[in-house]
C-alpha cells in the first residue's frame, strides 16, 4: 500500500475510532477542510461544511451516554480508493456496520451502510474533502440518535 493510500485509509478508521470513542471535537476536526453530506445531492440543509458545523451535526443527532461515548462501534470494510498523486486529490467507497450495547439494548447491529468519500491533499496531508453517507439497512436506532 502506498503512502498515501495507508494515510486515507487511516483517515477514514480514525473518523470511527473517534466517533466510538465520544470524541465530537475530533471528528468535527477530520472535516476542517471539508463537508458531511447527509445526502447525495441534496439541499443545503442536508449538508455540514466545517469543523462547526460538522460538530453541530454530531452533537445535535447522537446520544452520549455518561461515560462520554455512543456505546457503538462503527465497523468499515471493503475500502476501495482513488488516488490521483498528481492532482492531490483521491476517492473512494467503504461499507460500515453499526453495532451497539447499552443497559437497555443488547448487543446488536443498528445500522449499515456505505460511504463515498472525496480527499484532497492540503499543506502535505490527506484530509476529508467530503463524506456522502448512505443508510441500506436500520435496526434499532432509538439509543443511538435523538431523533
Amino acid at each position: 500500500m502506498s503512502d498515501s493510500a495507508t494515510e486515507i485509509t487511516n483517515l477514514i478508521y480514525t473518523y470511527a475510532e473517534l466517533l466510538d470513542g465520544g470524541d465530537l471535537d475530533g471528528v468535527a476536526r477530520l472535516f476542517e477542510h471539508g463537508r458531511i453530506c447527509g445526502v447525495e445531492d441534496g439541499p443545503p440543509e442536508t449538508v455540514f461544511a466545517g469543523a462547526a458545523r460538522v460538530r453541530e451535526m454530531y452533537e445535535m443527532a447522537t446520544r452520549i451516554y455518561e461515560d462520554g461515548t455512543p456505546k457503538t462501534k462503527h465497523n468499515t470494510t471493503n475500502v476501495q480508493l482513488h488516488i490521483d498523486e498528481a492532482a492531490g486529490t483521491a476517492r473512494s467507497t467503504s461499507y460500515y456496520c453499526v453495532t451497539q450495547a447499552t443497559a437497555e439494548l443488547p448487543l446488536q447491529v443498528i445500522v449499515t451502510g456505505h460511504y463515498k468519500d472525496t480527499f484532497k491533499r492540503v499543506d502535505g496531508a490527506w484530509r476529508f474533502d467530503s463524506r456522502t453517507m448512505f443508510v441500506d439497512q436500520v435496526g434499532d436506532v432509538s439509543r443511538h440518535l435523538k431523533f
